[in-house]
């Protein structure tokens, strides 16, 4: 559907930032949001923390795969949303010309679980308000 906005998240390993995000993006926009995720230095595989984080909220990203972030993949998209790996626009390997907006968001790989868990409500809330806001309206699913 053409008129859904584009959104590609994007961190350093693609294993666990980028890809809540992706996996609330899906959940929360309904109808009104395509949803990718990449890496700036992608691992090849999501967290598995990260995976039993999600399913604790009952999000299955465990069909979703860790990317290096690709010109295709900024050209493709309407909005990149980094989650703390650029934090300044001089040192950060992503190019965009269209928005692009920087969440400082920490890293919970090798952390415990209530560390994980805090940063995926975190990311939660964060791209619920998002999509709230550029797409016009709330969704009604939770």
């Amino acid at each position: 559907m053409a008129d859904r906005l584009k959104i590609l998240f994007v961190c350093v390993g693609n294993m666990c930032r980028s890809q809540m995000a992706e996996g609330f993006a899906r959940r929360y926009g309904g109808g009104r949001v395509e949803a990718r995720s990449a890496g700036t230095a992608a691992t090849g595989m999501v967290y598995p923390l990260t995976v039993s984080a999600m399913r604790e909220v009952g999000i299955d990203i465990s069909g979703q795969t860790s990317e290096q972030v690709t010109d295709e993949m900024l050209d493709w998209a309407d909005l990149v949303v980094t989650l703390g790996c650029c934090r300044a626009d001089d040192l950060c390997p992503v190019t965009f010309r269209g928005e692009k907006l920087d969440w400082d968001v920490e890293d919970p790989v090798g952390r415990p679980m209530d560390v994980m868990r805090g940063v995926r409500d975190r990311i939660g809330r964060l791209v619920r308000e998002l999509i709230d806001e550029k797409t016009g309206g709330k969704d009604t699913r939770s």
